[in-house]
């Protein structure tokens, strides 16, 4: 253990020679057929080669070599080189399904194998993790390509991981998945999804602020100048991120950056907020390695006189250092599933292009576009280059960034050209030479950020589209092209999560051209997966309280404008594009910090134009478009008193109920509606003009008599879709398969107590844990992550379904884990419950407004 005299850790700085070669990875990332690609972050550069094989014996038995590739490392810092390496087919060799197979990692001239660079350290420092990235005893990663069978497809995925956060991490609960499987190529994990805020840059304990700052400075070798703000013509106020000190950030990140993360509703938690570039890539090596962290800390009266203070940095320590000894198996399932992600905010910062305000405020001022520009680079070196190493080849956005990225560390952070075409390859919009505010430009009816540069400067893409043998996944980015309005709320009007454009290119485009692919025999893909960031159906109260805080105007606080169904025209197009092309959907969904499963029906109306009501009665042809599951995963680590609250049997008391929506395509409008004696009911929202109208009525008063008014020879009154949401119960927790053989112990007995207010919450503590009491109907709020697999029989349609297992920690027995299964009916073989059958009719009653 190395200690400094004082007993203090020692710095970075006064370590990092002797620490391993690999700093981060080996992480296993994009794989097809025909190409493997292998992210890794050294302490030295190197020329890495990396080697694909195929193996025998259930795994254990290395043979033939496959694929073969070698890349150069990119010096982002003096100690920190990082490369996304793609091994490429050997003699047109393809990756089959059914196979298990292993890689290994070479680095320069002495032909050093991954198992020798993982242990490179100075043999006076010992680790006390296991340092090992494999199953097997030739201790070499292994991986699955996706199955011919969607039956046998595994996929799992998850969101919001906080190093600090409540709860225990449920991301290391993976690599116990993976190990369980590792010889069985068709049952273990196949594809991980980690689908937003993976690192937490606006929410950081002050220990690991700390931490990272040094680290930062030392990976990078050199300490950047972060503008606060401009003092004249040409020159700025400057501070370096080690005198911005740990818990006093709240006053520099708002009024110097802009930035609103958490400042209205818990500002405690926005001290920390990482501002570097340097924090912000020493952050993504310590929540995926535990080489960069110390043995000890300094304890907190150590480091601040405040008893307060102290305390909190004790306890933020104790969470840090229960989740660091995990991390030795956060870095083997990495490096053993192939692993893709995408942002969300806290990626970046909470709130990140929210809505028109926030971009204002935080990329109108120096120090917000360059933390901004900071957080976004660390994403595309250390998550982007692995999801689409196609953009990182020669004379891609992605190659171009990574030379402007080392020019701009090799200067120190002085050369103003290399920034500027960091800042353009990631995508930054222009501004506008008077204000300084970011430039915005029309799309089809709202603005988006305006990234075309003059000079054409091409830009990273931060979605993609995945596709394997019987399905694909389609990734969306909701953060960068989003479709800000106009209206009478402004800046800070709930915005399209995707503009046109972005659906245009998101979703119609990978669509369309996947039924080109099976067109013409070069694919046979059943199922399509989508992955949104953010929930497209959500709890009711958390729908109420964001309507209510957006009437306010507090939109900061509450994440109002991350919300699918507060913007009608974004979600009705969603739906819409979704249903066009597809009859089966599964969404995978995070961010909200706790996990379920919803059902969506959708039909629309294929009425001819020349369609007309007669006789004051129109017909209802409603016919049946398709079917989606909303599966939620989150948080691996963040949960909160409130997830655990509605995660018990009291969410039973007030269990969602279904929900009834009905939209038209011109003007785009949804309407929640309920059907009472044969009358179609509006619930409390506003109608198309030109479509029913129906009479207002407050919901504290009921919705009674409310029905539809056809309009004269009006055929388009009748709408055109129709969704019907169903939330899925949970299924009773069984013990993970590893789990099952063990002998578990009860509840461990606890002393007796001395006094009544210890025999209470001894009580209490009891009945909280009790697995009855913890067995909710709806949803899993305790940290977590799913499983997805699918029943899928060729010759039954209406049986196809997926299942989603969320697995937890349960807190009648912490040691144990359990999964919770969420089974969702894909069948397509339903009718409209909401509105009478094709045989019924509305009857056309006249109200007045």
């Amino acid at each position: 253990m190395l200690l400094s005299k004082k007993g203090y850790p020692l710095p970075l700085s006064a370590r990092i020679e002797q620490l391993p070669l690999i700093l981060a990875g080996p992480t296993l990332r994009q794989t097809k057929n025909n190409s493997v690609t292998v992210w890794i972050a050294l302490r030295a550069p190197r020329e890495v080669t990396l080697k694909v094989y195929a193996t025998a014996s259930n795994g254990t038995v290395i043979q033939e070599l496959l694929l073969k590739g070698s890349h150069s490392t990119v010096p982002l810092g003096k100690y920190l080189h990082i490369v996304a390496v793609t091994a490429e087919s050997i003699d047109h060799y393809q990756l089959t399904s059914g196979q298990l197979y292993a890689y290994d990692l070479s680095f320069g001239d002495q032909e050093e194998n991954l198992a020798q660079a993982l242990n490179t350290a100075n043999p006076n420092t010992q680790s006390q993790y296991p340092i090992t990235v494999s199953y097997f005893p030739h201790q070499l990663p292994t991986f699955a390509m996706p199955p011919s069978d969607l039956n046998d497809l595994r996929l799992a995925h998850g969101s919001c991981r906080k190093l600090h956060g409540c709860g225990q991490d449920a991301l290391p609960l993976l690599d116990d998945l993976i190990k369980y499987h590792a010889d069985q190529p068709n049952s273990r994990l196949h594809q991980l999804f980690l689908t937003g805020d993976q690192i937490y840059a606006d929410d950081v304990a002050e220990p690991l602020l700390w931490l990272a700052t040094e680290a930062g400075d030392t990976l990078l070798g050199w300490e950047e100048n972060l503008p606060l703000q401009q003092i004249s013509a040409t020159g700025y106020e400057y501070k370096k991120p080690g005198e911005l000190k740990p818990g006093q950030r709240s006053d520099i990140a708002q009024h110097y950056g802009g930035f609103t993360a958490m400042l209205l509703d818990s500002p405690e938690e926005a001290k920390s907020h990482l501002l570097s570039l340097g924090e912000y890539l020493s952050v993504y090596l310590l929540c995926w390695s535990p080489i960069l962290w110390p043995d000890i800390f300094a304890q907190g009266k150590e480091v601040y006189q405040d008893s307060q203070r102290a305390q909190q940095w004790d306890k933020q320590v104790c969470q840090l250092q229960d989740c660091l000894s995990g991390l030795w198996k956060v870095r083997r399932a990495l490096a053993n599933v192939t692993t893709y992600t995408v942002f969300d905010d806290h990626d970046i910062s909470d709130d990140w292009y929210m809505n028109c305000a926030w971009c204002n405020s935080v990329l109108g001022k120096p120090l917000g576009r360059r933390v901004v520009q900071n957080g976004l680079l660390a994403y595309a070196v250390f998550q982007a280059w692995g999801n689409t190493p196609e953009q990182f080849q020669q004379g891609q956005p992605g190659e171009n960034l990574l030379k402007a990225a080392t020019i701009w560390s090799n200067s120190g952070g002085t050369d103003q050209s290399a920034s500027v075409a960091i800042a353009k390859c990631l995508g930054l919009p222009q501004f506008e030479p008077g204000t300084g505010l970011p430039k915005l430009k029309f799309d089809q009816g709202v603005f988006v950020l305006d990234r075309d540069y003059p000079d054409g400067t091409a830009y990273l893409k931060w979605h993609y589209t995945l596709r394997s043998l019987k399905h694909e996944v389609v990734v969306l980015d909701t953060r960068t092209w989003r479709g800000y309005p106009q209206g009478q709320q402004g800046e800070i009007a709930p915005p399209m999560l995707l503009s046109p454009t972005a659906f245009e290119q998101q979703i119609r485009e990978p669509l369309e051209l996947t039924d080109q692919l099976k067109q013409n025999g070069d694919s046979a893909i059943e199922v399509t997966l989508v992955v949104v960031p953010t929930n497209m159906v959500s709890l009711q109260i958390i729908d109420l309280v964001q309507q209510q805080q957006l009437e306010k105007g507090n939109v900061f606080d509450s994440d109002v404008g991350d919300a699918w169904n507060l913007n009608k025209t974004a979600f009705s197009r969603m739906l819409a594009e979704l249903f066009k092309g597809r009859q089966r959907v599964v969404v995978l969904s995070g961010d909200i910090h706790f996990g379920g499963a919803v059902r969506l029906n959708y039909w629309h109306n294929p009425r001819s134009e020349n369609s007309q009501p007669q006789s004051g009665v129109l017909p209802v042809r409603f016919q049946n478009s398709g079917t989606l599951a909303q599966l939620t995963a989150s948080a691996f680590k963040n949960s909160e008193f409130k997830t655990h609250l509605i995660h018990t049997k009291l969410k039973s008391l007030a269990l969602e109920p279904p929900q009834d929506w009905v939209g038209w395509n011109k003007p785009p409008q949804l309407v929640e509606i309920q059907v009472v004696q044969g009358r179609v009911q509006s619930l409390d929202l506003a109608l198309p003009t030109t479509g029913p109208v129906v009479r207002q009525i407050p919901r504290s008063r009921g919705n009674l008599d409310v029905a539809w008014k056809i309009l004269p020879k009006d055929s388009n009154s009748l709408p055109d879709w129709q969704y019907h949401v169903e939330w899925i119960k949970r299924q009773k927790a069984a013990f993970a398969p590893w789990k099952e053989q063990e002998i578990l112990s009860t509840i461990p007995q606890q002393k007796k107590p001395v006094t009544w207010l210890g025999r209470a919450t001894n009580l209490v503590s009891i009945l909280w844990r009790n697995p009855w009491v913890q067995e909710g109907e709806e949803v899993v709020g305790h940290s977590n992550f799913g499983l997805i697999s699918f029943v899928w029989p060729q010759n039954n349609e209406a049986a196809k379904a997926v299942i989603q297992d969320l697995y937890w920690q349960p807190p009648w027995q912490p040691n144990s884990v359990v999964y919770s299964r969420y089974f969702v009916s894909l069948s397509l073989d339903t009718v409209p419950s909401s509105l009478p059958s094709v045989e019924q009719s509305v009857s056309a009653t006249n109200c007045s407004t």
